[in-house]
């Protein structure tokens, strides 16, 4: 049996039941599992305290799910709450995700300004704007790469032209159409492009990506090796960060 067929047989309806067998050296165990609906959190966070000055919160987001929204802002909170001044969202290898989680997530960054426009072939179509509260105005930086794509790209264009983020990294992957899918007479389907994503400062995604302010080539890592001394890209935003806070401490201790 394959790993794919084994994760086939135990999945099924909720609140169903499956018996699993394991073998202990040459004794059987029948271990009866009850199926249940597994949400998967797409954030991870932790408090890495830099110097007396500079506390920094780094978020992790894996991709823009169902929970991705409600996960950060739980994140935040709490990081705020633990004393973070500088806030680092590592958005390497995201492919995305629902367009609306990238939009909700802007807006715990933003006041106000234009999160992202939408323009067919005629011109700009829509645009989506910040109307929230941001839950905090402390520094931030935003670590992206090839594989940081589609709404993460919304994101990532949002903060930057707002002025609300400094990008660290690679130019991203370049994620930003439009599609509309159409049922074929034998069955297929047929994918049509209909507009196109822009950044709020009207820079085209698709294609072209988002071109962070520091550009930082990354070399190979593995999972353990993320975030850590080893990760050069890491390592700049917080120099970046540290930077930042400094300077604004500095401003607002002599009333600037």
């Amino acid at each position: 049996m394959t790993l794919d067929e084994a994760a086939g047989r135990l999945r099924g309806p909720v609140d169903s039941s499956v018996v699993l067998t394991v073998l202990h050296g040459t004794v059987t165990e029948d271990i009866k599992l009850v199926r249940d609906r597994i949400t998967l959190n797409p954030v991870y966070a932790e408090l890495r305290p830099q110097s007396d000055d500079v506390v920094v919160g780094y978020i992790r987001l894996s991709q823009f799910n169902a929970n991705a929204t409600l996960e950060l802002k739980n994140s935040l909170q709490k990081l705020i709450k633990e004393g973070a001044n500088a806030y680092l969202l590592d958005l390497r290898n995201n492919p995305g995700g629902l367009l609306q989680s990238g939009i909700d997530i802007a807006q715990l960054w933003l006041n106000d300004g234009t999160i992202l426009y939408t323009a067919n072939r005629n011109g700009i179509q829509d645009s989506f704007e910040a109307t929230h509260t941001a839950l905090t105005d402390a520094p931030l930086a935003v670590l992206v790469n090839s594989g940081t794509a589609s709404a993460s790209e919304i994101l990532s264009g949002a903060l930057q032209d707002n002025n609300r983020a400094t990008l660290v990294g690679e130019q991203t992957f370049g994620k930003g159409l439009i599609q509309s899918l159409f049922n074929l007479s034998d069955g297929a389907g047929l994918a049509v492009t209909i507009a196109r994503y822009e950044t709020p400062k009207h820079h085209d995604i698709n294609r072209l990506g988002i071109t962070p302010d520091h550009l930082v080539p990354g070399a190979p890592l593995n999972m353990a090796e993320l975030a850590t001394v080893e990760d050069i890209q890491y390592q700049v935003a917080l120099d970046v960060l540290k930077e930042e806070t400094v300077t604004r401490g500095i401003l607002t201790k002599v009333g600037l």
